[in-house]
């Protein structure tokens, strides 16, 4: 039995892939902070264990490791957990609710159609980011629960705790102003970028943060092949394995480049200039006869990204933008709140305080 106190929380989060930790570590640290919190992160074996657990070690978490999601639910049906988090879909959510109740809590707030299709599987409840993606999700789904709470991940940005990046500890020159690259996997701009990309913004520094797939799977070493000669120049830094959070270089950079990424919605919530690379590489599976497959994958939103961010639909064309925006970094601020505010709910630093007020109280 549960022999913890009765208003203290016992909270797994389901870690199946690695950049899902930045979103449950905000709750969790609520949740230690209050003294109201039980909780373990479930890891997956892989390649990059080791790192993983210099990871563990260094946040201080309680860690299980498992091979596959089976193992998983082994061991939640084991533990009876009041909350599980989950971030995707997990086959055996009906085991668990023989045992718990479950959370779903997105990875990212971009425009990419599974963020609405996750839903087809119901957690107990799921919490979303603004009036405008709860109202849409329930009315695709009138039988779930969705709780408007916001997007806890940027919280520690809000409440000053995270200062950003040592930009001089990562080689870099700190008097120069900062672009962030954060490209998606795909469909993806980086095999769009020319080998010499770095030399057409030597005035800046250039923090370089690939999607986790783009340095993990076999399928993308193309691009890693690129990102790893962009990373020979001077004013680059790249990302590794164990720079699994981008809110640090957030908080750092003066602008962000990027394309299909949940990452330009979540930078023009600091209220900094985005380019969105509109030129991408598409296999030839989601290029002209077969380019519904492309409108398939992305949601209506992603034609929105145009009023938070400046649209290139050239890398020419991106040139230019950069530099402007970098003169004019305030030119989209009305505009590009407004709309990030629409896209992830209240900008308060107080989204995890919400979440964790919702966990305690539903127990």
């Amino acid at each position: 039995m549960n022999s913890l106190p009765i208003d203290i929380a016992t909270v797994c989060f389901d870690v199946q892939e690695l950049y899902y930790l930045p979103q449950y570590l905000p709750i969790h640290h609520e949740l230690i902070k209050r003294g109201k919190g039980n909780t373990a992160f479930i890891f997956y074996h892989g390649k990059f264990d080791a790192i993983i657990e210099n990871i563990i070690e260094k946040e201080n978490l309680n860690s299980v490791w498992v091979d596959n999601q089976s193992e998983a639910n082994n061991y939640y049906q084991a533990k009876k957990a009041d909350w599980v988090f989950f971030s995707n879909i997990f086959p055996f959510l009906d085991d668990v609710h023989g045992v718990s109740k479950s959370a779903q809590i997105g990875h990212g707030i971009g425009a990419k159609a599974s963020y609405y299709t996750q839903s087809d599987t119901a957690t107990t409840v799921r919490f979303v980011e603004g009036k405008y993606k709860t109202n849409r999700l329930k009315s695709m789904y009138p039988r779930n629960q969705f709780i408007d709470a916001g997007f806890c991940k940027l919280d520690s940005i809000f409440n000053g705790d995270t200062c950003g990046s040592n930009l001089k500890g990562l080689g870099l020159d700190s008097s120069k102003k900062t672009i962030l690259y954060a490209p998606t996997f795909y469909p993806s701009s980086i095999e769009r970028f020319p080998k010499n990309f770095p030399e057409d913004f030597q005035e800046f520094n250039i923090l370089i943060k690939p999607h986790y797939f783009s340095l993990s799977k076999e399928k993308y070493k193309g691009q890693r092949k690129l990102l790893e000669h962009w990373a020979k120049y001077a004013n680059v830094y790249l990302a590794k394995i164990d720079d699994y959070s981008l809110v640090p270089f957030m908080a750092t950079a003066d602008l962000l480049i990027s394309d299909t990424s949940s990452a330009i919605i979540e930078f023009a919530v600091l209220d900094k200039p985005v380019i969105w690379c509109n030129f991408l590489k598409l296999r030839w599976t989601y290029r002209g006869f077969f380019s519904f497959r492309f409108k398939k994958r992305m949601d209506k939103d992603y034609q929105e990204y145009s009023k938070v961010a400046v649209r290139s639909d050239s890398y020419k064309m991106l040139i230019n933008n950069v530099s402007e925006q970098m003169l004019n970094p305030k030119a989209l601020s009305d505009q590009r709140l407004r709309y990030a505010e629409k896209m992830a709910g209240v900008l308060d630093g107080k989204a995890s305080e919400r979440i964790v007020d919702y966990l305690l109280d539903n127990k």
